[in-house]
């Protein structure tokens, strides 16, 4: 428990300074957890021993986390078009392997690589908001944290009727209710600091999407560790497991309120 402590308080403190200095100091904190994530990824998938597919699945999913807009090639490098570039790339290996590398373990790589990439790149545009950018990264990590608190202690207090057993036993329907509440609220206390930037009713409807899709995300990751037979996806973090055990509502949470519009774009 110490151990656990310790390693959350050093690793929260150097990400909120980080968060605090934004721009580049962000964005390389951000891409070199895309990279220790993607790693773990390729580990638990046994993907090591095809080199050259894991080397272009690190580059490609660094390339989806970059924030392009910032260097002003987006009109040539548009994630769409990386997305395809990308799976071009990899299905090609397939047909100069003459089959030693799988279609099946392509598959893998790629969608670790739109999966990974893809969550951290929206984590930087959202800190590049160009009005608030600040306010709304700070939001969608307090309604995340806040959800994943009040499903935890609401759980734990009232948890009776078990929510998705086969995937995770110990969440329970009541704690997920709990943590909907708590990031509606948190939402809200947002809206009453800066009126002007969120609306109270944004605010409800923010709080509700982030408190739904950030608990998705935690079972999606819980169904993937469960299906590998793990219990973490790293060592990283003593006490807290790898960079994908800490992420996994992150990377569900940030693209999605980008998609649904509900924040601004950078």
């Amino acid at each position: 428990m110490k151990q656990r402590i310790v390693t959350g308080v050093i690793a929260g403190l150097g990400f909120f300074i980080m968060l605090l200095l934004g721009s580049y100091w962000f964005a390389g904190l951000i891409l070199l957890l895309t990279v220790i994530g993607y790693d773990e990824f390729v580990r638990m998938n046994d993907l090591k021993k095809h080199r050259i597919t894991t080397w272009i699945g690190y580059l490609g999913t660094a390339a989806l986390a970059i924030p392009w807009k910032a260097a002003d090639v987006n009109s040539i490098i548009a994630p769409d078009h990386l997305i395809w570039l990308l799976l071009f790339i990899v299905l090609c290996i397939t047909v100069t392997s003459k089959n030693k590398v799988t279609i099946d373990d392509i598959a893998m790589s790629f969608v670790g690589m739109v999966y990974i990439g893809i969550g951290f790149h929206y984590m930087i545009e959202t800190r590049m908001i160009e009005h608030g950018g600040l306010f709304w990264t700070l939001l969608v990590f307090f309604c995340i944290w806040a959800t994943d608190s009040g499903a935890y202690f609401t759980g734990s207090v009232m948890g009776k009727h078990p929510l998705w057993p086969t995937i995770s036993p110990k969440k329970s329907i009541e704690g997920a209710i709990g943590g909907i509440v708590i990031s509606i609220a948190v939402a809200v206390i947002f809206a009453l600091i800066r009126p002007d930037m969120l609306s109270w009713k944004q605010a409800l409807l923010l709080g509700f999407v982030i408190a739904i899709v950030g608990q998705m995300g935690d079972l999606i990751q819980s169904a993937y560790k469960r299906v590998k037979g793990i219990k973490d996806t790293g060592t990283l973090l003593p006490g807290h497991g790898g960079v994908l055990d800490r992420v996994d509502s992150w990377l569900i949470v940030f693209p999605a309120v980008h998609l649904l519009s509900l924040i601004p774009h950078a």
